[in-house]
């Protein structure tokens, strides 16, 4: 296999400059959102006193979850050693990082008061699993970044292998803490379960590799260099699997709560009696974000077509934000289980669904924060040598025949 050559795009192009103006405004949007927000409080928001997690934190955990996933083919290059996925690994880290980094910016700005998040710096309670997650999220930008530099900086490039192996491990705790975030909530019956942690670990395969791929498809594309079929077959086949994976533990968690009878009302709520929870469990994570997206990668009439492979992975971003709202604000809809086996009413809504109806602005918020990182991607590949000039079979597949 020939040794990559990496270069920076040309980013003097008017459709370069068009896309940093469009991604521009939607950051301009979120930071407008929240001056707005904060300004005028929840009162603003469809949050309340019941649903205090919204729309934003959706966006901000599947973007944290899927930065995990996208420094997937850089641990399977360095770890595994793939060598195929070699020429990747680079771009690998700086879509990790700018998703985290997108996802914590909307965090922040969604807390209502962001100088608070120095409290969560230099204070710790390591009863906490906020806590924990907090010195991991500073841990990826660090080992990540390390990693970064040991394969751009030629005279280190012996200890990107250390470095691949200790992002490994690291990126695999931080997914894992963000699952037991839900899973050691006991007081929602939701989320107490202990598969949420190695879940939400396959979902960051699944939706970091959904969108690693269409950032792929995309340079090369609008960069005209190219990427050959031996590439695009081994990362649409990648995440097939993924998806696959996914789909396995929803149902695993699902069969495992119908099984114990203290779960079957939240079950009921989640697939039956739910309104729009149910609707995007059923419509946009399972059909939408799952089936629909396997049929598509291991369909023969499909599976080949890089325009179909892309429609696949827009669908399980789709689907994967729809999981995330139906864990994350359909979890705290379910009313709380105060006083097992007994009906609880009174006039603080016990007993009761909770209604949540996200606003304009917050739904702003959490697409800035994609913008962010989709931003820091582009205007990285234009100063530093992230891309291989070529992807095509014979400079990554070293069984390549003209």
């Amino acid at each position: 296999m020939k040794k990559p050559v990496f270069k920076q795009i040309d980013g003097n192009t008017t459709n370069y400059w068009m896309l940093l103006a469009l991604l521009g405004s939607f950051v301009l949007a979120a930071v407008g959102s929240h001056f707005y927000m904060e300004h005028g409080g929840h009162y603003v928001t469809g949050m309340n006193n019941q649903i205090v997690w919204g729309l934003p934190h959706v966006f901000a955990v599947f973007l944290i979850v899927a930065a995990s996933g996208a420094l997937n083919i850089a641990s399977i290059s360095s770890v595994f050693g793939k060598t195929a996925y070699k020429p990747l690994a680079p771009l690998s880290t700086l879509v990790a990082l700018a998703l985290l980094a997108g996802g914590l910016m909307v965090l922040v700005l969604d807390l209502g008061r962001p100088d608070r998040l120095i409290v969560a710096m230099t204070y710790y309670n390591f009863k906490s699993i906020f806590a924990w997650n907090m010195i991991l999220y500073n841990g990826f930008f660090l080992i990540v970044g390390i990693y970064m530099w040991t394969m751009l900086q030629r005279n280190i490039n012996q200890y990107s292998k250390i470095a691949g192996f200790s992002a490994f491990i690291w990126r695999l705790a931080l997914t894992t803490g963000t699952g037991s975030i839900f899973g050691f909530l006991v007081a929602r019956q939701a989320y107490d379960a202990a598969i949420m942690a190695p879940m939400f670990v396959v979902m960051s395969f699944s939706f970091g590799l959904a969108i690693f791929l269409l950032i792929v498809i995309a340079t090369y594309k609008w960069t005209n260099r190219p990427l050959g079929d031996a590439m695009f077959k081994r990362l649409k086949n990648l995440l097939g699997v993924f998806v696959a994976g996914v789909l396995y533990f929803v149902i695993a968690q699902h069969l495992t709560n119908l099984y114990a009878t203290e779960h079957h009302g939240v079950e009921a709520f989640i697939l039956r009696d739910g309104g729009i929870y149910t609707q995007l469990f059923w419509y946009g994570q399972i059909i939408l974000g799952s089936l629909i997206p396997l049929a598509i990668i291991y369909h023969p009439a499909t599976g080949n077509s890089r325009s179909a492979i892309s429609i696949a992975s827009i669908f399980i971003i789709l689907g994967g934000l729809a999981q995330m709202y139906v864990i994350i604000i359909g979890g705290q809809a379910y009313p709380l289980e105060l006083f097992p086996g007994k009906e609880v009413s009174s006039s603080f809504f016990d007993g009761m669904v909770n209604s949540y109806t996200p606003t304009l602005a917050e739904a702003l918020l959490g697409l800035g924060g994609i913008a962010v990182s989709l931003l820091m991607v582009a205007f990285a590949v234009k100063v530093l040598r992230f891309l291989p000039e070529s992807l095509a079979d014979e400079a990554v597949d070293p069984h390549h025949s003209k």
